[in-house]
């Protein structure tokens, strides 16, 4: 399982490396899921629901190739952590021999991004070198979006999610490899970052356009497909239900008029697909 699927949009190439996937109850991450909901929308199965009508939910770094940059999107939850929830809680993954294995050596790696904060997002951003945390891509330039590092530098969660500022975050600003951009920053000819708050007041997703061919990173804007019919049904992890709501109404239409292939950060199976749209949201084919 540790190397997921790989696309190809034009010139540029992603590369799926996951960290883990999770069956979860779909009251811990959309409350306001129900069985007989789930029961209505008969293409989640098999890849988005397992067959206890469970979430599955991947967590996985997204690796893009384009212009000569190797770009990795969200890098997960890292090893060795503390973690208030003990599903991330120190972990022991094979995460970093995956992505060498993959053909991603991390030295090699010359842009992180991070769609947002969150714990599972950034741990690999760093990890453990004789009890200190260090850069895990010594050779990258790591990208926080502006709105985002500011509402997190003045948020104090770590209750929540633990220290993620102190121990994914910080050692990045420390050793100067850091930088603060804006939500629309372009990467590299063929992609950019695109708005989409609500999850976080910052987030922001990833397109890429390339050869005549589209594709988005949602991040966390969506965490599981279901969203796509129900827009509406909020995740407990938003900061901001209201708007995070608007960014998904408002992304689907765009992406679906653009022919998008959407791939979610979180999205089991295939991991990506395009979006039609059905009575007043969207179904979502792979």
């Amino acid at each position: 399982m540790p190397l997921g699927p790989t696309w190809t949009i034009g010139d540029v190439t992603i590369t799926s490396v996951i960290e883990m996937e999770q069956h979860w109850r779909f009251a811990w991450l959309l409350p306001s899921v129900t069985d007989e909901l789930v029961a209505t929308i008969p293409w989640l199965t098999p890849h988005f629901i397992d067959p206890k009508g469970k979430l599955i939910l991947r967590i996985q770094a997204l690796i893009l190739e384009s212009d000569g940059q190797r770009i990795i999107v969200d890098t997960c939850v890292g090893n060795a952590k503390d973690r208030p929830t003990p599903l991330f809680d120190k972990l022991d993954t094979t995460f970093l021999t995956d992505l060498e294995a993959a053909g991603f050596a991390r030295e090699s790696i010359d842009q992180v991004v991070c769609t947002h904060m969150h714990v599972d997002h950034v741990g690999w951003n760093t990890h453990l070198v004789d009890g200190s945390w260090v850069p895990t891509f010594p050779n990258a330039r790591y990208l926080f979006g502006r709105v985002e590092y500011d509402h997190w530098s003045v948020t104090d969660e770590t209750e929540v999610f633990g220290d993620v500022m102190g121990d994914s975050v910080a050692p990045i600003f420390d050793a100067g490899l850091a930088q603060i951009v804006e939500s629309d920053h372009r990467l590299t000819s063929a992609v950019r970052l695109e708005p989409t708050p609500g999850h976080t007041p910052g987030h922001h997703s990833v397109r890429i356009e390339s050869g005549g061919s589209q594709a988005v990173i949602t991040g966390d804007m969506i965490h599981h497909p279901i969203q796509f019919p129900h827009p509406d049904l909020a995740s407990s992890a938003d900061t901001d239900s209201a708007a995070a709501i608007a960014s998904r109404r408002s992304s689907f239409a765009r992406w679906e008029a653009d022919d998008v292939l959407v791939i979610g950060t979180h999205f089991s199976g295939p991991g990506a697909g395009k979006l039609i749209a059905e009575g007043e949201g969207w179904r979502y084919e792979v």
